[in-house]
């Protein structure tokens, strides 16, 4: 039997215990992994050194490296995250709705664990221990399948998380990380309908692109980032700067950073705006009249206003008005974070029931698109689709549902 089935059959049979656990037995559990991430950090910080060496050999660019990369800061604040997650109520087993029907019926509608998750994502180690936090709190087993490029440190990971739950009445299988990262070994992760009840993709276009497209497992689907920043006419001026510089510079290589600036023509500070990115180094590429009046602007192509950097270089553009700003948003925007800078009430409702993301900004930066900033510990990715959860998906996303009927003997006659 490879690999892929051993496990999924390990999940399958861990999901069933998993759900009949108390609270109580899961947050003991997330305790005692957060207590060993914190004990075993250097030799997580080890294998993670490895995984960077192996990325800076083969050329990942800054991006993917600073995804990839653990420091004691960054290890803090996972552990912080488990932490987190063991201290959010637990959705399993929340009554949603209940009534009686005429006949007596009594309804209920209970909330649920989906049973096993697969995760597939790229060099983000952080995501292993958050997807595998969220599971477990939610009752979910999970098999993760990261990338090649951070396979020292998922194993380094999961190795410590399974050891942690030895001790605990969570099945150390409840946690599983696919070691084989070969495509063909992926591609039949993706049909792997009778031990898989999910996949939820998170990574770049293309990784997410080929889950949805060759996966028979429903797919959660997670999209990439296209985020912009419409600066309206009355926008104050230091706000507006900040809150720019913040969204582009305080994590670049993020999918919540922003790639694009509108700007309203008549707005009297974009030469001060600009500035300000051109001095802290962020490389811009503007429309022609940007472009032509200032030297340290490119002339941005048609490719620039689709393009997610995930790097200190921002597309900027003159409009005329919130309206143009809003079809800008509509034909570029991947319908993560948009944001608008105004002390125009009228256009903050207007600009936020004409355009179609999972989450809208007045006055703040989208780098808030985050499950520990909307106060859900973690997040197991950030929808971008329509369907079951949209935006930073914690543990009510990776949730379902079903109708528990109570009776006294009713039969339906007609």
């Amino acid at each position: 039997m490879t690999e892929l089935l051993e496990k999924a059959e390990r999940l399958k049979a861990a999901s069933q215990t998993l759900a009949m656990l108390s609270t109580e037995e899961k947050n003991a559990a997330l305790e005692q992994i957060a207590q060993a991430l914190d004990r075993e950090r250097a030799f997580i910080l080890q294998e993670n050194e490895k995984d960077m060496a192996q990325g800076r050999e083969q050329g990942l660019s800054p991006a993917l490296l600073d995804r990839l990369q653990l420091t004691d800061k960054r290890m803090d604040q996972i552990i912080d995250g488990v932490r987190q997650v063991a201290s959010l109520p637990d959705p399993v087993g929340e009554i949603i709705a209940e009534w009686t029907r005429p006949n007596g019926l009594r309804i209920q509608t209970v909330r649920v664990p989906l049973g096993v998750i697969g995760m597939v994502y790229e060099a983000r180690p952080n995501v292993t221990v958050d997807a595998a936090s969220l599971c477990l709190k939610t009752g979910n087993a999970v098999l993760l399948r990261g990338s090649t490029s951070a396979l020292h440190s998922n194993k380094a990971l999961v190795r410590v998380m399974k050891e942690a739950l030895r001790t605990t009445t969570v099945p150390e299988t409840a946690i599983e990380l696919l070691e084989d990262t070969s495509r063909e070994t992926a591609q039949r992760m993706f049909r792997l309908n009778n031990y898989l009840d999910v996949l939820i993709p998170r990574g770049g276009a293309g990784l997410i692109r080929s889950v949805v497209e060759n996966a028979t497992v429903p797919v959660l689907e997670t999209g990439v980032g296209n985020c912009h920043m419409f600066i309206d006419e009355s926008a104050e001026r230091q706000m507006a700067i900040n809150i720019v510089l913040n969204a582009k510079l305080q994590r670049p290589s993020v999918c919540n950073a922003i790639e694009t600036v509108l700007i309203h023509e008549r707005w009297p500070y974009a030469a001060d705006l600009l500035e300000a990115l051109h001095a802290r180094g962020v490389e811009l590429r503007g429309d022609d009249r940007l472009a032509s009046s200032h030297p340290f602007i490119k002339p941005a192509m048609e490719d620039d206003w689709h393009a997610e950097y995930l790097a200190p270089i921002l597309a900027v553009k003159l409009v005329a008005d919130v309206d143009e700003a809003i079809a800008h948003i509509r034909r570029y925007g991947t319908k993560h974070s948009e944001a608008i800078i105004t002390e125009n009430e009228a256009n903050v409702r207007r600009f936020f029931q004409a355009v179609d993301a999972a989450v809208l900004y007045h006055n703040a930066s989208t780098r808030f698109t985050d499950g520990e900033q909307f106060g859900y510990g973690a997040e197991i990715g950030i929808s971008t689709q329509k369907l079951h959860a949209r935006g930073p998906m914690g543990l009510v996303a990776i949730t379902t549902t079903k109708s528990l009927v109570y009776g006294t003997g009713q039969i339906r006659e007609s």
